[in-house]
């Protein structure tokens, strides 16, 4: 029996290609939100206080891939 492909836009998938790369993110210290590395204000919180460190990043993604979504995005505003 094959094994199911995991979904490539579930939570733990998004983390695994973050933590893969983490220079091209960044931890907001307002929501603890992951941006992108070019983001100058967080979309979800208007924070402009970031933590670009690699292990940050990775450390983040993986929490937050384990988990559900508990935080409102603006994506869900609209």
């Amino acid at each position: 029996m094959a094994t199911p492909t995991p979904d490539p836009d579930s939570r733990e998938a998004k983390a695994a290609r973050i933590a893969a790369n983490p220079a091209s993110y960044k931890v907001c210290e307002g929501c603890d939100s992951i941006v992108g590395s070019g983001v100058v204000l967080c979309p979800n919180c208007h924070s402009y206080r970031f933590d670009a460190t690699p292990e940050s990043v990775r450390r983040q993604a993986l929490a937050l891939g384990s988990r559900e979504q508990t935080s409102v995005t603006a994506g869900d505003l609209s």
